[in-house]
């Protein structure tokens, strides 16, 4: 109940303040992340170009950079606005989609990791990440959630980050604390740009919340709960992903602490 008030809190800041997320994320992922991170309350705004990323990120309140369309001047964006995150003090959201499929792909994120506060990844991700996993199906997961919990914990002590393992069940972990959180739905697996979605609400729980191990967690337990909620009304994937903007929207931090399952884990 403790975790689920704290995460009610989260929301509602997020609604007061309005921190605005620069998402330097890919093309398949834009549309939902901005629109997910305006049913929360948040400001998002799409900014890669190398010519301004740095000049934009001193003006946000948190940073997601997200690998799922890579490209050389992409990279180059990246790098500046997290030079200048880092400069700030601002928080950064590393999304290593795919990451495990190509050489470049995993020398970029393996690079950008050692700048992130967060590491949103799905299990096999994880894996790929600290070189136990073999490729993925495509940016999908092809590993259990549990099998990569070890992998979690040794990826954020080796980069000093908090990372976020999502799937079926979340865990999100420090390397010492670890959380569960359950919830969701089985058709966010069939909603392009769902997990991308849910590292831009990570990044906006980041601008209001100082702990990343709460903020991270408490993301995906309020992205989650819209989840549950969303499935319960939809009748396939186009529906869902209405359904669930407007669920999150609809997230009334007075009364969903009974949809929030958040829970700390042994070591």
């Amino acid at each position: 109940m403790e975790h689920g008030q704290a995460a009610c809190r989260t929301l509602s800041r997020i609604r007061e303040r309005r921190p605005l997320v620069h998402n330097i994320t890919n093309f398949v992922a834009m549309d939902i992340s901005a629109n997910v991170l305006l049913a929360a309350g948040a400001s998002p705004a799409m900014i890669h170009a190398v010519q301004e990323a740095a000049e934009f990120a001193l003006h946000a309140d948190a940073l997601v950079v997200n690998i799922g369309t890579l490209s050389e001047p992409w990279v180059g964006g990246m790098r500046a606005a997290i030079d200048q995150a880092v400069h700030r003090g601002m928080p950064v959201v590393l999304d290593p989609v795919g990451v495990g499929a190509t050489t470049y792909r995993n020398q970029v994120a393996t690079r950008l990791a050692a700048f992130a506060t967060v590491i949103r990844a799905n299990a096999s991700e994880i894996l790929a990440l600290v070189g136990e996993g073999g490729r993925g199906q495509g940016v999908d997961a092809t590993h259990d959630i549990h099998q990569a919990l070890p992998a979690a914990r040794s990826l954020a002590r080796r980069f000093k980050a908090v990372v976020a393992v999502t799937g079926p069940v979340d865990f999100v972990t420090d390397g010492d604390r670890t959380l569960e959180i359950r919830g969701g739905h089985p058709l966010l697996t069939r909603v392009t740009g769902a997990g991308c979605a849910l590292s831009a609400l990570v990044a906006a729980a980041l601008a209001v919340e100082p702990n990343p191990l709460h903020a991270a967690a408490h993301a995906c337990a309020l992205y989650g709960a819209a989840a549950t909620r969303a499935g319960k009304e939809a009748k396939g994937p186009g529906s869902f992903r209405v359904a669930l903007l407007d669920a999150l929207y609809n997230l009334d931090p007075a009364d969903a602490v009974g949809d929030l399952d958040l829970r700390a884990v042994a070591p």
